[in-house]
């Protein structure tokens, strides 16, 4: 795997890792996501992300959806709070097509006022669908609480009120707004060599001249920790608990990836797994999270159990974290930890969106990939000390719950 980095004239900066595949990914990455909504216009980076397939200037929403597929290839986009990926994999020998469709996509598009009517239903029937999935709601609310009174406390599908007043010049202004050079990355992962990836992205992207309008994102307050519980009437309860902690420059960040793995990763040897499930019986499932954004993040832990077992199992919660950071981890259970972590990147890394993804979200946040073995050598600097004072974020107290039952 090699890395090749490139910025076009207009500040548009380029990032092609070349691999030996014969399957390719491109796309962009822009730094726009629900935080940069306006009141009112919650939503719109979602919506914004399904209907900029609906016609350009020089394609109707039916081009658009063969041009990848009709040679094997996909096109597909999602958005988070503070981001936006839209990306194409394919048969190598199609990047030309992708990146040529990616650029008109950005810069061309018009949003046919009767494609967004179609379009709002689509959206508004996924809203339900994560309102009729009480283990994927919960996150949502969870974050609404403890981000309330922020830009980041507002659910990323939007409000129905506000979904159905978008219109065609409301998805203008937020692409010419957001979707300028210097708040984008484009990447590309396979064989093609870098010199013809760089030249195809000249010519693709090269006019787009337009500058970013001034962000008005503010750092969020912290609010009172809460416990709260909502009666929904499921059998199973679905609980959220977590905190805030620090973003993704901060120098802990890798004793947090490293103490959320610890915690709730994917392995059923998580503490939370052994303690919760194998030993006490109390939980279906239970899992951790951890979001970094530019200027704050948050871990959660999530459990599915039932409802006579939610306090039981936020007390032995409670009293792991406070462990964590009240006694420093032995080095050989430390290295144990690293050892596991760092053998689940290397298997990640084996998947090519895995690369494309992350080739994305490094040039735009950090402006430079970190290779897994960069990332491997900084799990590998955590110290006990640091883990200690990762965990002190989630100290009790300092935690917040929300439960659904």
């Amino acid at each position: 795997m090699i890395i090749h980095y490139h910025t076009l004239s207009n500040g548009l900066p380029l990032v092609h890792v070349e691999t030996s595949n014969q399957v390719a990914w491109c796309g962009i990455a822009i730094n726009a996501g629900s935080r940069d909504e306006l009141e009112g216009h919650y939503g719109l980076a979602h919506f914004v992300e399904h209907t900029i397939f609906k016609g350009t200037r020089h394609r109707r929403a039916w081009h658009i959806l063969n041009r990848m597929e009709r040679v094997g290839g996909e096109l597909n986009a999602y958005t988070t709070k503070e981001g936006t990926m839209l990306y194409s994999v394919f048969p190598e020998q199609h990047l030309g097509r992708a990146i040529d469709l990616l650029a008109d996509l950005v810069q061309w598009s018009v949003f046919p006022q009767e494609e967004l009517d179609r379009e709002r239903d689509v959206v508004l029937e996924e809203a339900a669908s994560y309102r009729d999935t009480p283990s994927d709601a919960v996150y949502d609310d969870f974050e609404d609480l403890l981000f309330a009174g922020s830009e980041l406390g507002h659910n990323i599908l939007g409000r129905k009120e506000d979904l159905e007043r978008l219109t065609s010049d409301d998805c203008m202004r937020y692409l010419k707004t957001l979707y300028v050079p210097t708040n984008m990355a484009f990447f590309s992962v396979g064989p093609e060599r870098h010199e013809r990836v760089f030249r195809l992205a000249e010519k693709a992207f090269g006019s787009m001249s337009h500058a970013m309008a001034p962000r008005h994102r503010v750092m969020p307050k912290s609010v009172e920790p809460f416990r709260k519980v909502i009666q929904i009437g499921t059998h199973q309860a679905h609980t959220i608990v977590g905190a805030r902690v620090p973003d993704m420059h901060h120098p802990l960040r890798h004793a947090l990836m490293l103490l959320n793995n610890i915690l709730g990763g994917p392995g059923m040897n998580s503490l939370l797994n052994v303690e919760l499930r194998e030993r006490r019986g109390y939980v279906y499932s239970v899992e951790s999270t951890l979001t970094l954004l530019s200027d704050c993040g948050w871990m959660e832990i999530y459990l599915g159990c039932d409802p006579d077992d939610v306090k039981s199992s936020l007390r032995v919660i409670d009293r792991i974290t406070a462990r964590l950071g009240q006694e420093l981890l032995p080095a050989r259970r430390l290295d144990a930890y690293k050892k596991q972590y760092c053998g689940q990147l290397i298997v990640a890394a084996d998947s090519t969106e895995f690369m494309a993804m992350r080739a994305g979200r490094g040039l735009l946040y950090h402006g430079a990939v970190a290779s897994i073995s960069d990332t491997i050598e900084s799990i590998q600097a955590v110290t006990p000390e640091e883990i200690a004072q990762a965990a002190t974020y989630l100290a009790h107290g300092a935690m917040s719950s929300l439960t659904f039952q």
